[in-house]
């Protein structure tokens, strides 16, 4: 009869587990964090870190929709046609400007503004300053019909693009008398945009002759 000694027993570990250290529970607690959003209960409770707000985005540039200046021109409705010499591209009008109707060509042209790919947008912007070149009297009338391609184009809140729309716009005012004026009453619909650009003075690298270098 084996006889075992008191304490034998205890001091060996049974089988092959080993006693493990246990860390304290407020530890464990401490070393987790929950993210929340703001102004919710879960932000107002113990060891939450508030999630920042979203960019608003208001410098993002908008996705461009296909323009009826590229429909129409497509489909062979503009009495234009690109040409290339030495010199590079130019328009080549198959009537006289004179001679357009201005209530339905330029504000299709001034649509084309939102145009970003060759050679949609150089025919654009080059017939909207041959027109306003040779529109003379025919313009006022028309303005109210190129506020809204105007905006369309601003809204983009691409660089390059308002660049070159308000070089556009600088040619309108100066293309015929009272065209300035006329566009006062538009400006809360044409400023929004500029006012959230204002302080972006790198926009004029995008375009040196709106300095007039």
């Amino acid at each position: 009869m084996v006889v075992e000694k008191p304490g034998a027993s205890s001091s060996q570990p049974v089988g092959d587990r080993c006693p493990q250290k246990q860390e304290p529970l407020g530890h464990l607690k401490k070393s987790k964090q929950q993210v929340a959003d703001g102004f919710t209960v879960k932000a107002m409770m113990k060891n939450t870190v508030v999630r920042g707000p979203p960019l608003a985005g208001a410098f993002k540039e908008r996705p461009t929709k296909p323009t009826a200046f590229r429909k129409f021109y497509d489909r062979g409705d503009f009495p234009i046609a690109l040409e290339h010499d030495t010199k590079g591209n130019k328009i080549a009008w198959k009537v006289e400007i004179e001679k357009l109707d201005y209530h339905y060509y330029l504000p299709l042209f001034f649509d084309g503004l939102c145009e970003m790919t060759f050679p949609y947008e150089f025919l654009a912007r080059q017939g909207i300053h041959d027109m306003l070149e040779h529109g003379g009297n025919k313009i006022l009338p028309v303005i109210p019909q190129l506020i809204i391609p105007i905006r369309n184009a601003l809204n983009l809140r691409n660089r390059q693009v308002i660049c070159i729309t308000l070089k556009v716009l600088q040619h309108l005012v100066v293309s015929a008398d009272m065209v300035g004026k006329a566009l006062v009453p538009y400006y809360r619909q044409i400023l929004p945009v500029l006012n959230i650009f204002k302080s972006m003075n790198g926009l004029l690298l995008y375009f040196p002759s709106l300095l007039g270098i």
